[in-house]
């Protein structure tokens, strides 16, 4: 049976190729992406650890007690600790590190990195082991800087260069003296990183004559773990805590696996989804080709194999299949893997230099799932060739499904699509996180019931599409006759593309859903015509709010300070506004009461007063986080709240008195001429074209927050592109082996008047309907997928609206049939080409 197996193999190579390009895309995917993740990971981990390499015990200050808890004000680390720490026996050198959020702007003024990637330090002395300097000398003196070679490059600055900067004050444009090299992971991020000489960088980061961490280097002989011991000894206790270099780089590698597991799972799951697309068309190539084989089959029946043989002379062919494929595509994911880091570089990621990481797992990873892939989708039809009666056979009475198998799977599709259908809808009347692990539950089992009634659906479905293919005559009435012909093999073949669109539709009605829910969000809760806030998300400097103000145009503002407060033993966070504009700058709809924000009169959001069991007119003591003072407020209205606006809002002349440092997170802005580009850029002048303060409209807020969904949503298309170019493989291989199977069909109809040209047209209408129906199936579900996750969102977003996005889904339906026309090019040449005469003698 071994030899009739591999016999097959080889018979069949043609047939079989497309079966090993689809399982050999799914392993490359597999493949390439533990490479790509861990080839990444490792680079990370290693210039980590090389950001280490100057330090043997770090010393930071120790704001927290045993049980975790912040206690008081943090601790500095001062002068004294950093003498006390470079003379404790052991120590080699004691460095003080000082550092802070610092935005660079390029040569047009506008920010270089990602604002929370955009950090400042110190240079120590003339010489920093840590920061080796490519170019130029140390910074001295507050019009000095040295900036980063990854930073330099990307914005043409080069030594001597003068610089736009700011600390989270005025602009600064000190002189650029040198420019250095640095492992840090921000900059490998696309970030930033400013460093000026020790003085300097305390004065601008508030931390005059203090530092944030001291790093010792043990001198030749001493051990990290007693370099530790003599510091805990020499250092205050309870006011600093030490931690040695090997623990400091083991927690970063462990926080770089854990960020990089997430990216892992995301793309293992879309190679899952190509390679479960891949099954359709193992399961279809091996029953095709095991009923091409049946008389073949039952002879060695007939001649003594049992019936554990004949399957077990399936499965070896698949064996063997999956071997070649899985090699191949673990090749091809090496390649994919390479290709990836090297496609980071191109679009601005940048990530430290290392080998390309293979590991064993990835080798038997790759080898295991291609070769199970390809036994478990062949075992089925192995299976049913193996309980077909030898007699029955040879004679063909097998080949048409009876009446209870159909009644069977039809009911069983029935009851899987009922229970997907009601539990998805079931879990759209949970809460956001309940809801999401029933509601994917739910889906699988729809997809799998849909999938269990396709052969049910395409004659409907199919007959549809009737009318448009009488305009084609003989060859349209064919190829709808053939398509329905095979009812589960259209549905296998179908079902492949369906799954690729059900979740393309599906992520495209989920994002344009959420962009139209923000962009409303930002336009009926905030009247104001900006929104001005620093890059980082740090709290703006008190003299923002006084300049916007004094600027001609500017009608009205209102700075938003967060405060932490005790009410009825819960901890709630206080908003300060200015109570006599906020009305002009916002457009909360109001439940009950009257928006009114002065002295003891606050206003609080739908979600706190139901809490609370508030309503118009209550009233409730707040303990403010200075812990002196405690007031009695009135609510003097309920609002909507939403994510962009929400909680306790009362006056900044009632609140800033008990805050330990007034601080303003966000200034709403309302102008005269409304929201423009000559008014933006007169604000952002007024602000002194400061990169690291943000002035934005309510499109740019929307923008900037769409602009993740838009990015998530591009990776998806890309990613599953995947999974539809096996689709097309899967229509490929059914219509060649389908082209094969109906030879003698293909030479009766050529004797008997149809043209080559008729030939190749009925092929590719027949694929071009069973594109068309899988893509029906796929957007339809799509859509009820996008819906159901909708009203998960909707729960927590009161502006969600579906929004149903016609013309991407023409776009979707297109794709389907242009896949149907693309995979019938081969195959319809080949039909075409058949010698007649060969073709009808054929069996």
């Amino acid at each position: 049976m071994f030899r009739t197996a591999l016999r097959n193999v080889l018979a069949h190579k043609a047939r079989l190729l497309m079966t090993v390009l689809a399982v050999m895309l799914g392993v490359a995917f597999v493949s390439g992406t533990l490479v790509f993740t861990n080839t990444i990971s490792n680079a990370f981990q290693n210039s980590s650890a090389k950001g280490f390499d100057q330090v043997d015990v770090a010393v930071q200050a120790k704001n927290q007690d045993d049980k975790g808890d912040t206690v008081g004000k943090t601790p500095e680390l001062t002068q004294a600790m950093l003498d006390t720490s470079a003379k404790v026996p052991g120590a080699a050198s004691a460095t003080g590190v000082v550092n802070g959020f610092t935005a660079i702007a390029d040569k047009k003024g506008k920010l270089i990195g990602g604002g929370f990637q955009s950090e400042g330090g110190n240079y120590w002395g003339d010489r920093d082991a840590r920061y080796p300097l490519k170019s130029g000398a140390a910074p001295h003196g507050s019009g000095e800087v040295a900036i980063d070679s990854e930073t330099a490059k990307r914005a043409g600055y080069k030594v001597g260069d003068t610089v736009r900067i700011s600390v989270d004050g005025p602009v600064l444009t000190p002189r650029i003296t040198g420019i250095f090299t640095t492992d840090d992971g921000n900059v490998a991020a696309g970030g930033s990183l400013a460093l000026f000489d020790t003085a300097t960088a305390q004065k601008l980061f508030g931390k005059a004559g203090t530092y944030d961490e001291i790093d010792v280097k043990a001198a030749a002989g001493t051990s990290q773990a007693a370099l530790k011991a003599r510091l805990d000894q020499a250092l205050p206790k309870g006011l600093t805590e030490t931690t040695t270099a090997q623990q400091l780089a083991d927690d970063q590698a462990e926080l770089i696996s854990s960020s990089m597991s997430g990216l892992k799972s995301g793309l293992l799951v879309f190679a899952g989804i190509a390679l479960f697309v891949g099954t359709f068309i193992i399961a279809n190539t091996f029953t095709m080709l095991v009923a091409q084989r049946t008389k073949e089959l039952a002879l060695l029946r007939a001649v003594g194999a049992s019936r554990r043989q004949v399957t077990r002379s399936v499965l070896i062919e698949a064996f063997v299949v999956g071997a070649v494929a899985a090699v191949a595509g673990l090749v091809a994911g090496i390649g994919i893997g390479a290709g990836l880091r090297a496609l980071m570089g191109t679009i601005g990621a940048t990530v430290p230099d290392g080998p390309l990481i293979i590991t064993s797992g990835t080798v038997l990873s790759a080898l295991a799932v291609g070769i199970l892939i390809t036994m478990l989708a062949a075992w089925l039809p192995g299976r049913r060739a193996a309980k077909i009666p030898p007699v029955a056979a040879m004679s063909s009475l097998h080949a048409q499904a009876t009446t209870k198998s159909l009644v069977l799977r039809n009911t069983l599709g029935a009851l899987f699509s009922g229970a997907g259908i009601a539990v998805v809808i079931a879990a759209t009347t949970m809460s956001g996180s309940d809801g999401q692990a029933p509601m994917g539950f739910g889906a699988v089992l729809l997809i799998i019931g849909v999938f269990i009634l396709t052969p049910l659906l395409s004659r409907p479905l199919i007959a549809a599409a009737a009318p448009v293919l009488r305009i084609f005559g003989v060859s349209g009435k064919l190829a709808r006759q053939n398509s329905v012909r095979n009812p589960r093999r259209t549905a296998a073949t179908a079902s492949a593309l369906m799954i690729g669109l059900t979740l393309i539709t599906g992520m495209t009605v989920m994002a344009g859903s959420l962009q139209k829910s923000i962009d409303k969000m930002a336009s009926s809760a905030i009247s104001a015509d900006y929104i001005v806030s620093m890059a980082n998300g740090n709290e703006l400097s008190a003299n923002v709010d006084k300049t916007l103000t004094t600027t001609s145009g500017v009608t009205a503002t209102s700075p938003l300070r967060n405060s932490p407060s005790r009410i009825d033993g819960k901890t709630e966070y206080l908003t300060g506004v200015t109570g006599s504009t906020i009305g002009k700058l916002t457009d909360l709809k109001v439940d009950s009461g009257s928006f009114k924000v002065a002295g003891a009169r606050a206003v609080v959001d739908d979600d706190t007063a139901k809490s609370h069991g508030w309503t118009a007119g209550s009233t409730f003591t707040t303990h403010y986080e200075d812990g002196k003072a405690s007031q009695q407020l009135t609510v003097s209205a309920v609002y909507e709240g939403n994510e962009l606006i929400h909680g306790i809002m009362l006056d900044n002349s009632t609140l800033s008195p008990h805050q330990t440092d007034p601080a303003d997170m966000q200034i709403l802005v309302k102008t005269a001429d409304g929201a423009s580009s000559s008014t933006k850029d007169k604000l952002e002048k007024a602000l002194g074209s400061n990169p690291a303060v943000k002035v934005q409209d309510k499109k740019d807020l929307s923008d900037s927050i769409a602009q993740v969904f838009t990015l998530i949503l591009n990776m998806v298309y890309g990613l599953l592109a995947m999974a539809v170019i096996v689709a097309v493989l899967g229509v490929i291989n059914t219509l060649a082996m389908s082209v094969f199977e109906r030879s003698q069909e293909i030479g009766m109809l050529r004797a008997i008047g149809l043209d080559r040209k008729g030939i190749k047209r009925m092929v590719r209408l027949e694929s071009l309907v069973i594109s068309l129906f899988g893509g029906v199936l796929g957007i339809g579900l799509g859509v009820f997928f996008g819906w159901a996750a909708g009203e998960l969102v909707g729960a927590k977003m009161a502006t969600y609206e579906l929004v149903l996005p016609w013309t991407r889904m023409a776009v979707f339906l297109l794709l389907a049939g242009t896949v149907g026309v693309l995979a019938a090019l081969w195959p319809s040449r080949r039909a075409a080409k058949l010698n007649m005469l060969s073709a009808i003698k054929s069996e």
